[in-house]
């Protein structure tokens, strides 16, 4: 399986891909902060380099500084993008030792 195509079909696959390009030209996003949380999945995963670099020392922090920027309720966007975010990340987990075929 390619490895982009392990995005396929998971919760959160768009903001992940739109993280995933936004680190690699350096934007500060929303789903950058995400990739940037997910990082150590991301790289067991092959989506990411070890070159990637660490631009946020802090992403939970510039996480909620952008979601602040934005109109509606920071804190509440905050915890529904960290419960997507926990739900690709184990739907990665799970596709990841699927296509493997590494023992859990």
């Amino acid at each position: 399986m390619p490895t982009l195509d392990l995005l396929n079909g998971l919760p959160g696959e768009a903001l992940v891909r739109q993280g995933l390009a936004d680190v690699q030209v350096g934007r500060r996003s929303i789903p950058a902060c995400l990739v940037h949380l997910a990082r150590t999945r991301l790289y067991r995963a092959g989506l990411l380099g070890s070159d990637m670099p660490d631009a946020y020392g802090e992403p939970q922090l510039e996480l909620y500084r952008l979601l602040r920027r934005e109109a509606g309720d920071a804190y509440s966007r905050y915890n529904a993008l960290l419960r997507e975010l926990a739900s690709f990340e184990s739907a990665l987990d799970h596709r990841g030792y699927s296509s493997l075929n590494v023992p859990r």
